[in-house]
């Protein structure tokens, strides 16, 4: 197989993959597969910056951390469950609502702006340097996902 066959072959896996990750999660598929991203990311860098810290690294610190990242994805699950009632339940009574995903897909950016400030703070520790402006960015996002939130419940 020659480089440009090869080139071909693996963009349309990645086409397959990306495809069939849509259709089964619709919008929620561009934040599932960030979070995934920053969960592998962060993980591999907290392994990196372990010894910095002055940590061990030991096979149940590594499990423990493996299922947070497990728990993350069902915290978008879960979001994605109220979703679907409130869906359910707004359709049973005549009122058809634009959307669908929206918890989930604000649980998902929670989760994706934690990460991203947590492998800011392991790099960090490795030792590189950060432009000042990107951690505060990361928790402003942050912030305002949260204020979002905060402002609908109070208007319902």
């Amino acid at each position: 197989m020659n480089e440009n066959a090869s080139v071909t072959y693996i963009k349309g896996i990645f086409t397959a993959v990306f495809s069939v990750l849509t259709s089964l999660f619709g919008v929620l598929a561009v934040p599932i597969m960030l979070m995934v991203g920053a969960n592998v990311i962060d993980y591999a860098t907290g392994l990196i910056a372990a010894p910095k810290r002055s940590e061990d690294i030991n096979s149940y610190k590594s499990m423990r951390g493996i299922w947070k990242k497990v728990c993350m994805w069902l915290l978008v699950a879960v979001g994605a469950i109220i979703d679907e009632l409130i869906l359910y339940a707004s359709g049973t009574i005549g009122i058809t609502l634009p959307g669908s995903f929206l918890v989930a897909c604000i649980v998902a950016c929670w989760i994706i702006c934690n990460e991203v400030l947590s492998i800011l703070e392991n790099l960090k520790d490795i030792g590189i340097a950060m432009p000042p402006f990107l951690e505060p960015l990361v928790k402003n996002i942050k912030s305002q996902t949260e204020d979002k939130v905060a402002k609908h419940e109070e208007n319902e």
